[in-house]
C-alpha cells in the first residue's frame, strides 16, 4: 500500500508551520516575539517578585529583586534580537563618553529634589532632625557606589530593563511624551511587593511616574547612556531613599513624601512642558540643560 502523504502542519496565521513552532518551546518564543513588550514586562515581575516568599518567611530583607528587569530584557532581547540586541543593552551599560552636563543632571537632580522637600519640610514645621542622622549624609556616595554595581541592592540595575529596553519600544509605539508616562505607570506597579510591605510609601506612587518622565530627558541627554541613567537611579536611592526617609519620622514622614513628589512632579512638568514646545516647533525629544 502507498502511504497517504501528511500534509504539513500549518500555524493559525495560514503559514507553515516550523519544526519548533509546535513545541512548547517554541510557542513561547513566538509569543515573546510578537510581543516582546508585553513579555518583558510579565518576565520583569516574575523574575523579580519571587524573594516575596522568603521575605513572607524572614528569610530576605526584601520583598523584591532589583535585577529582575535586567534579566527580563536580556532574555527578550535573545529571543528577538539575538546575540546583537544583548551586546548593545550591554554595550550602553558601559557607555560613558556622553555629554558632561549627563552626569550633572544624574546627580544633581536627586540632591536637588531631596534637598528642596527635606528644607520644604522643615520650613512648614518638621521636627529637626537630629545631629546624627544629619551627619551620615557621609555614606551617601558609597551607597550610591554600592547600588550602583552591585545586583539587587538599590534599583540601578532596573534601568537596564525599563529605560535601555522599554523605553525606547514605548516611545515609539505612543511618543515621546506618552511612552515615559506610560513606563512610570508600569514601574509603579513593578513595585507593588514594596508598598504592600511597607517598605516604600503610598506617596511614592507619583514619584516613580514623574522620576519616569525626569530619568528619561536624562537618559536622552546622555545619548541613550544606560549607565547614567543607572547612576541617577542610584543617586536617588542614596540621597532620598537611605538619607532623606530617615531624618523625619511620623506625620513628617509623610509630609516629606508628599514634598519629594511634588518636587519630582514638578521636574517632570517641565520636562513635559517643553516637549509640548519642541513638538510644535518640529524638534524631537527634550534633552534637560543644567
Amino acid at each position: 500500500m502507498t502511504p497517504i502523504a501528511q500534509s504539513p502542519q500549518t500555524t493559525l496565521a495560514g503559514g507553515v508551520a516550523g519544526p519548533d513552532s509546535t513545541r512548547p518551546s517554541g510557542r513561547v518564543l513566538e509569543v515573546v516575539r510578537r510581543r516582546p513588550l508585553s513579555s518583558f514586562f510579565l518576565l520583569s515581575c516574575l523574575l523579580s517578585w519571587w524573594p516575596a516568599l522568603l521575605y513572607s518567611r524572614d528569610a530576605s530583607p526584601v520583598p523584591i529583586a532589583g535585577f529582575g528587569p535586567f534579566l527580563a530584557a536580556l532574555i527578550v532581547l535573545g529571543a528577538t534580537g539575538g546575540r546583537a540586541g544583548v551586546q548593545a543593552l550591554l554595550r550602553s551599560m558601559v557607555t560613558w563618553r556622553v555629554p558632561r552636563r549627563a552626569y550633572l543632571l544624574a546627580i544633581g537632580l536627586p540632591l536637588m529634589f531631596s534637598g528642596g522637600a527635606i528644607l520644604a519640610n522643615l520650613a512648614l514645621g518638621a521636627a529637626d532632625p537630629s545631629a546624627c542622622d544629619l551627619a551620615t549624609w557621609t555614606s551617601i556616595p558609597v551607597t550610591a557606589l554600592f547600588v550602583l554595581l552591585i545586583p539587587g541592592i538599590g534599583g540601578a540595575w532596573e534601568e537596564p530593563g525599563f529605560r535601555g529596553f522599554a523605553l525606547p519600544r514605548l516611545e515609539k509605539r505612543l511618543g515621546p511624551m506618552a511612552g515615559p508616562l506610560v513606563l512610570g505607570v508600569l514601574w509603579a506597579i513593578w513595585h507593588a511587593p514594596l508598598f504592600l510591605v511597607g517598605q516604600i510609601l503610598w506617596t511614592d506612587v507619583p514619584v516613580i511616574v514623574a522620576a519616569s518622565v525626569v530619568i528619561a530627558s536624562v537618559f536622552h541627554t546622555a545619548r541613550e547612556s544606560v549607565l547614567v541613567a543607572m547612576i541617577m537611579h542610584a543617586t536617588n536611592n542614596a540621597v532620598g531613599g537611605n538619607y532623606a526617609s530617615q531624618l523625619f519620622q511620623g506625620a513628617d514622614g509623610t509630609r516629606l513624601g508628599i514634598l519629594t513628589a511634588v518636587a519630582w512632579s514638578l521636574g517632570a512638568a517641565v520636562v513635559l512642558v517643553g516637549m509640548k514646545r519642541a513638538s510644535g516647533r518640529g524638534a524631537g525629544n527634550v534633552r534637560l540643560k543644567p
